[in-house]
């Protein structure tokens, strides 16, 4: 089991701005598998606080790709202790545990695909090649995450085809997800402290963008499935915010395309003084 190399295609692609515009429609796919949607819905607080969720799952991930091997290692068994305990019986009678190896590869599935999908929709998209390497060096974080072999295509076309079927028969709609289209139609004040008036004009920005990046690159045969309606009007809309994006991001050079949470990522385990070993890893609890 090793991390991504620094500087290596899953480095520049993971934490690029523009694939953290996908984080709705990430944790949407997420909580649609029955296990997870199950497992947020009964050990989580996702309703008092949707956003940190995301936001502990992405600071996960961008530890294992930016804090280096011991880093990585440490957080993976953090993850495994946290879930460990998570199990119970869903609303249909079905019986889960959050270690489910089909549930915890689907979560890391969709944050495989996400900066792809960003970068196709975003910017220029990746090379074939590209591509290829990107899914290799995201294998080897799903193993490091705790993934057997077995659990991960071998290949890109291989997990392209997982992921359709997935799509196609596994996920479905549920109370999380819900859930998290109501709070992507009134988001929540990230602090209690914010005045009301200063949030709510934002709010109203920050859901109609949300929405429309979350519904339009939602797979069509999905949408019906969770209820989420779309329309040319949306689509076109769509279309133009997609040149805004690419045009601004033209204008940002490369190595600051990083996003600020996975910055903050990498600056926790690397600052002086800082032993990855034995810090307690962001995002826990």
């Amino acid at each position: 089991m090793r991390a991504p190399r620094r500087g290596g295609t899953a480095w520049r692609y993971f934490g690029d701005a523009r694939a953290t515009l996908m984080a709705p429609q990430l944790l949407l796919l997420q909580v649609a598998h029955p296990v997870v949607g199950a497992g947020v819905e009964d050990h989580s607080n996702f309703r008092a606080e949707p956003w940190p969720r995301l936001m502990r799952t992405l600071f996960s991930l961008s530890i294992v790709i930016y804090g280096g091997q011991r880093a990585a290692t440490e957080e993976a068994r953090r993850l495994i202790r946290v879930h460990a305990g998570m199990k119970g019986t869903d609303s249909a009678g079905r019986r889960y545990r959050a270690l489910d190896p089909e549930a915890y590869h689907w979560v890391h599935a969709t944050l495989v695909k996400g900066p792809v999908d960003a970068q196709n929709l975003f910017g220029k998209g990746m090379t074939a090649q590209e591509t290829e390497e990107y899914y290799r060096e995201m294998r080897d974080v799903g193993r490091v995450w705790g993934l057997k072999d077995h659990h991960l295509p071998p290949d890109w076309a291989a997990f392209s085809a997982y992921y359709d079927d997935m799509v196609d028969n596994r996920l479905e709609y549920n109370q999380s997800v819900r859930d998290v289209v109501d709070e992507l139609t009134h988001p929540a004040k990230p602090f209690r402290l914010l005045p009301d008036p200063l949030w709510r004009p934002f709010a109203r920005i920050a859901a109609h963008y949300a929405l429309l990046v979350t519904v339009g690159t939602m797979p069509p045969r999905l949408r019906d499935r969770l209820h989420l309606g779309w329309s040319p009007r949306q689509q076109r809309a769509l279309r133009r915010f997609a040149r805004a994006v690419r045009f601004v991001m033209l204008l940002v050079p490369p190595p600051l395309r990083i996003s600020g949470t996975l910055a903050i990522a990498y600056w926790a385990t690397h600052r002086p003084g800082t032993d990855p070993a034995a810090r307690r890893p962001l995002g826990a609890r």
